[in-house]
């Protein structure tokens, strides 16, 4: 499909063709739903950690006699059932990351980048580039009216732009191999060069 370019300062750039099979699917929630679920999982740190009856500090002397108490044969403070015994079963470190087929995942971006041309969030400029001066680069953001943006560059961003962008709030910069569906969803506009428009597309032929 024919999509406008436009520049940076808002002038028309000419028009650049959008593979239907990347851009124009019918975005499907539950494919979307199953990559960022394998995204968050595999960035959770799965660290925590409680002491077992081995490991918390206590005397191993038998607290009290076997017999004649008239209580429970206990042997050890360190048993679950005492106040800051061990702990039976808790969590201990973990990767809470599961597998998911590459289709999917492949999948899974392409409808991405569907339901922000279908709900008119998406947006094509021609270059980005700028010399790294964040307050010029602010306003034309402003002007455009973008206020949580993603921008997606080809294979390398721009280092003046990056720099530029580093301090803007609600601004994001990511070449096309770290194009991902979590990034793409949480943001309201979806910024793409035309550089990053052909990497896109090369990697998900």
């Amino acid at each position: 499909m024919k999509f406008d370019v436009i520049k940076l300062d808002g002038g028309k750039a000419g028009s650049v063709d959008l593979t239907d099979e990347i851009f124009d699917l019918e975005p499907r929630a539950d494919i979307l739903h199953r990559v960022v679920r394998w995204q968050r999982n595999k960035a959770q740190a799965g660290t925590h950690k409680v002491k077992t009856r081995s490991e918390v500090s206590y005397s191993t002397k038998k607290i009290y006699r076997q017999k004649g108490t008239g209580g429970a044969r206990h042997g050890s403070r360190k048993a679950p059932i005492f106040r800051k015994g061990g702990i039976y079963k808790g969590p201990t470190p973990r990767s809470h990351a599961h597998d998911l087929p590459k289709k999917v995942r492949a999948l899974g971006l392409k409808h991405a980048l569907s339901a922000k041309a279908k709900s008119g969030a998406l947006v094509v400029i021609d270059m980005a580039e700028s010399d790294g001066k964040t307050g010029a680069l602010a306003k034309q953001i402003a002007k455009l009216g973008w206020k949580r943006a993603l921008i997606i560059d080809g294979a390398a961003v721009n280092e003046g732009f990056a720099q530029a962008a580093r301090n803007i709030e609600g601004l994001d910069v990511l070449p096309s191999i770290g194009a991902n569906v979590y990034d793409i969803l949480r943001r309201d506009t979806l910024v793409l060069t035309k550089a990053g428009v052909e990497a896109l597309e090369a990697r998900l032929k």
